[in-house]
């Protein structure tokens, strides 16, 4: 089987934290890339979900409101309160 090279730009960050990742489980970028192709054609699809809808949690109001609770308690003034999980 012939090889090729493929070439791709990114961000410098995500590469090494790719890169760093990759190392952790044991393989290569390049090994995690030919896994990602050859998932791509068994598969005949991407193998995660692609999507356009936005997460709210994401959004810069939930983000401002978090912002500001951290600095009330970091600053003393916030109450910091236990999780209470439901049961059915």
């Amino acid at each position: 089987m012939s090889q090729t090279t493929f070439s791709v730009r990114m961000d410098s960050d995500v590469k090494k934290q790719l890169d760093d990742f990759c190392l952790q489980v044991g393989m290569n970028t390049t090994v995690a890339f030919n896994m990602f192709a050859r998932a791509v054609l068994r598969e005949r699809r991407l193998p995660f979900e692609v999507t356009t809808e936005f997460d709210p949690f994401y959004s810069e109001s939930n983000l401002a409101h978090l912002r500001r609770g951290v600095y009330a308690l970091n600053s003393g003034k916030g109450i910091e309160r236990d999780i209470i999980e439901v049961s059915e």
